[in-house]
């Protein structure tokens, strides 16, 4: 399976809040390839030099972000004018209009990759060719 991890669940791994056994499985299982995109290490760079998000404790010492995506074998997806081109044709749904997400689904949708997610907003974007694992 190929994989896109969202900000949110990586945040959420990082900072040692719920991750489900099933996410867990997916992320550690070697014959899955998993990305992070390129957005997603934008916010991640933003929340962690505004302390809008705490390191859980085994991570603390000398977290370096970008050591932890090499450790835990992301790879980065970079966002394309592809990418920028779905975003433009994806409409705005109902109560969920933040342009880095948006641009993540894009992203996904774009390459045919699962989404893997803890924002449940993002459920709105099936019936739009979203493949979604939500972090339930």
């Amino acid at each position: 399976m190929r994989c896109l991890v969202d900000t949110c669940l990586f945040a959420d791994i990082i900072v040692g809040d719920y991750v489900s056994d099933d996410i867990r499985a997916i992320l550690s299982d070697s014959d899955n390839v998993i990305y992070i995109s390129s957005e997603s290490v934008k916010e991640l760079v933003h929340l962690l030099q505004n302390d809008k998000i705490t390191i859980k404790k085994e991570f603390r010492k000398g977290f370096n972000l970008f050591s932890f995506i090499n450790e835990t074998n992301l790879i980065v997806k970079y966002v394309t004018l592809e990418h920028l081109k779905k975003l433009s044709e994806l409409p705005v749904v109902e109560t969920h209009n933040d342009p880095s997400d948006r641009l993540i689904i894009s992203q996904a949708i774009t390459e045919n990759l699962t989404l893997i997610s803890s924002d449940t907003q993002f459920r709105k974007y099936r019936k739009y060719g979203l493949d979604l694992i939500t972090n339930d």
